[in-house]
């Protein structure tokens, strides 16, 4: 039942699909398995889309990004910010867009979706309205699939950082220059969790990134915070987002394993 086909699994290839298309799964025993995008050139050579007949057309991305915002407005998000498409998860392959409020970041790691990214900005626009949507295929991923890097702006404007609000914190987050697609998206819950322990306690955040780990046991009331990343760049974004919030965080430009050895001999404790 998994949808993806390894190269060593392929009994036999009927025609001459070309990289990228779509084509019909079967079985060793001539059962049809469903639909799939084709990259000969992947080690994944074939990745399901759907166990029925169906093509990469406008009205297959528009009802799948519809499906996808419908499940997330189900989990009760406090503030736009979220992952809207995860690949596999939503019947996208190799697809993953990340919601900033009206910012939009698309990734898109398999050739299949890489050649249709016009229609998926199309379909995301239908959905959404006027929104900015901002390509980050920097990842290594894509090497797999034969494609290059490339970063950019795919729809909308684009004039730099933008604000936005997580568990109650403004944050500044740069989504062509930042980490992952902007934030660690990821870590949001694991925030307010750590968060929630935080009260009263000495609390170090080591490779901080925009500190948020640090924001979130500051505000929650750490009696101090002291944030470490090697980059010049996340300790001043750390720095500038406690202030726009108005707590204390110490911000520190160091190697966090170099700092970790001599807090050790110090017999510093957090």
């Amino acid at each position: 039942g998994h949808d993806w086909v390894y190269s060593s699994e392929v009994q036999k290839i009927f025609g001459d699909p070309k990289p990228g298309s779509v084509i019909s799964l079967k079985d060793f025993r001539d059962r049809p398995l469903g639909s799939a995008i084709y990259n000969p050139d992947s080690q994944i050579v074939a990745r399901r889309i759907s166990r029925r007949k169906q093509d990469l057309d406008a009205d297959f991305f528009d009802r799948r990004l519809r499906r996808a915002l419908a499940l997330r407005d189900t989990m009760g998000f406090a503030d736009p910010v979220y992952r809207l498409v995860w690949s596999e998860a939503d019947g996208l392959p190799g697809v993953v867009v990340d919601r900033y409020g009206d910012h939009f970041v698309l990734q898109t790691l398999t050739l299949a979706m890489d050649q249709r990214k016009d229609l998926i900005v199309t379909a995301m626009q239908g959905v959404f309205g006027e929104i900015t949507v901002i390509e980050r295929n920097d990842s290594s991923i894509r090497k797999a699939e034969g494609l290059e890097s490339s970063v950019g702006v795919l729809a909308g404007i684009w004039n730099g950082p933008i604000t936005i609000s997580v568990n109650g914190l403004s944050q500044e987050v740069d989504l062509l220059e930042g980490q992952k697609t902007g934030i660690y998206l990821d870590q949001l819950d694991n925030y307010a969790t750590v968060a929630s322990y935080a009260a009263g306690k000495t609390v170090l955040d080591c490779f901080c990134n925009q500190g948020g780990f640090a924001l979130h046991a500051a505000k929650a009331g750490a009696a101090s915070v002291l944030a470490i990343d090697i980059s010049e760049g996340a300790v001043a974004a750390t720095s500038a987002n406690a202030a726009r919030n108005d707590i204390a965080v110490e911000a520190l430009e160091a190697n966090v394993f170099d700092f970790l050895k001599d807090a050790e001999t110090a017999e510093r404790k957090f």
